[in-house]
């Protein structure tokens, strides 16, 4: 079975965490138009900036000539926005737990854990340099 994604907005920031404010913008407009309710926007607030830090910092390491892209795509029952770095990827499949006892004192680490608690599904493609964090549309 296909599932008909729509890409129904885009951003391109410069790796800069000065632009996040572009990057709640596009979540602000995104959520309102798809009515969604205040206790999901914050989790896609939290959840999609994060991923957008993320692709800064790491992916980027903050080069401000390097971009990161943001796709909103919208099918009949999830939206998902997708992040793209121009890094060179990392090892999505094997990530330290953060709540594991020697990991609690770590500055760093709870990013992918908060967005996968976050959202409904968190896919990376392309050896990580995208992440795409899927949300219901019946959770709304």
């Amino acid at each position: 079975m296909s599932v008909d994604i729509t890409v129904i907005d885009k951003l391109s920031i410069n790796s800069d965490l000065s632009q996040l404010s572009l990057v709640e913008g596009l979540i602000d407009k995104t959520c309102a138009s798809l009515n969604i309710d205040e206790d999901m926007y914050g989790n896609v607030l939290i959840a999609v900036t994060e991923a957008v830090n993320n692709a800064i910092i790491h992916g980027n390491k903050f080069s401000t000539d390097l971009h990161v892209s943001v796709d909103v795509l919208d099918t009949y029952d999830t939206f998902a926005f997708r992040i793209t770095d121009a890094g060179t990827g990392f090892d999505y499949t094997n990530l330290p737990d953060p709540t594991a006892p020697e990991n609690l004192e770590k500055e760093n680490g709870r990013g992918i854990f908060l967005i996968r608690n976050l959202s409904d599904n968190l896919q990376f493609s392309e050896n990580g340099k995208v992440a795409t964090i899927f949300f219901n549309k019946s959770n709304a």
